[in-house]
């Protein structure tokens, strides 16, 4: 236990270091091609951060451990508003701008309800509960769409956009020198992303075999907790720098980012399953806690206070608990 417990924190660690390479490398090379710092913000930036999940899923599907795709994909995006907006919460009442409120957190909710309906084949369709490759498909397209829509949002909202300015501030501060230097950081990054997804993947489903509980709660705990812990230190430090606006921006972009890219991207590979035992539950929360984030941003001036910060961790540990002990 102690090994595998070793090798998943390895695994952790390669896929962060990976991450960040990727994201250092990637930058510059759009850089050196024209590409203006807004767009790389906006998609080199924002794919670096959802790297993690997307080596482990894709790895996971590969291996034919949906189980564990759909606990990572599903318990991140729980894991993101329940755990992470809530500490954040609680260490500084977090201000949220307009357009937070407007544009990604609709988008969150809609992406989350089309999650739980194309995972509700057998009420639907007679079919076992899964997301089949054509509703990969339909979350890719829905993310194309977003993403257009959203670059040219905030170009014409530049100067007031909080979405740009997190873009922008993260691009900076991962530039770095020559071309071949950059390829190499790039190619290093998909290699620490690849291997690291695998290490992880391997450890999780022998943990859950020695503990006897089933892969997607090792997924919806322990692995979506370790690839959401960029999201975690980011809206962290942005937090404690008063930037709570970017905080919330960070963790809403994540989760609409691992639903429809992340879980597109897997679903088109490899139909991922929706666990019988407790699988449309965990969509059922997931969807609960997007559209309780709504209201919680529109109360009390347009802040999440502490008090709801203790809500939402309350919430979120309470529904693991219950899912453990199930």
């Amino acid at each position: 236990m102690l090994i595998h417990a070793f090798l998943l924190a390895f695994g952790f660690a390669l896929l962060l270091g990976g991450g960040d390479l990727l994201v250092r490398g990637a930058s510059a090379l759009a850089e050196t091609f024209g590409i203006p710092p807004l767009v790389i913000g906006l998609t080199v930036v924002a794919f670096g951060t959802s790297a993690p999940e997307l080596s482990v899923n894709l790895m996971a599907a590969f291996q034919g451990n949906t189980e564990i795709s759909f606990g990572n994909i599903i318990g991140s995006n729980i894991a993101n508003i329940g755990l992470i907006i809530g500490v954040c919460a609680i260490m500084k009442p977090l201000a949220i701008e307009g357009v937070v409120i407007t544009r990604e957190i609709p988008m969150m909710v809609l992406a989350s309800l089309v999650a739980l309906v194309t995972g509700m084949d057998l009420l639907l369709r007679d079919v076992s509960n899964r997301f089949d490759r054509s509703d990969g498909l339909v979350f890719l397209l829905i993310f194309c769409v977003f993403l257009f829509y959203t670059i040219g949002d905030v170009i014409s909202k530049r100067k007031t956009d909080p979405l740009v300015q997190q873009a922008e501030e993260i691009y900076e501060r991962k530039r770095s020198g020559k071309t071949i230097h950059n390829l190499f950081l790039f190619i290093l990054g998909l290699i620490f992303l690849v291997f690291g997804g695998k290490v992880a993947v391997d450890a999780a489903v022998v943990i859950a075999e020695l503990l006897n509980v089933p892969r997607v709660i090792i997924g919806l705990t322990v692995l979506a907790i370790g690839t959401s812990l960029p999201e975690l230190v980011t809206s962290v430090i942005a937090t404690r720098k008063g930037q709570t606006d970017m905080a919330i921006g960070n963790v809403v972009g994540s989760n609409i980012f691992n639903l429809l890219f992340v879980n597109g991207i897997c679903s088109t590979v490899r139909p991922i399953s929706v666990p019988a035992s407790g699988g449309v539950e965990d969509l059922v929360m997931m969807v609960f806690l997007s559209i309780v984030l709504l209201p919680l941003c529109i109360s009390d001036n347009r802040k999440i206070v502490r008090l709801e910060g203790v809500l939402l961790l309350v919430l979120y540990l309470g529904f693991n608990l219950w899912r453990i002990l199930g």
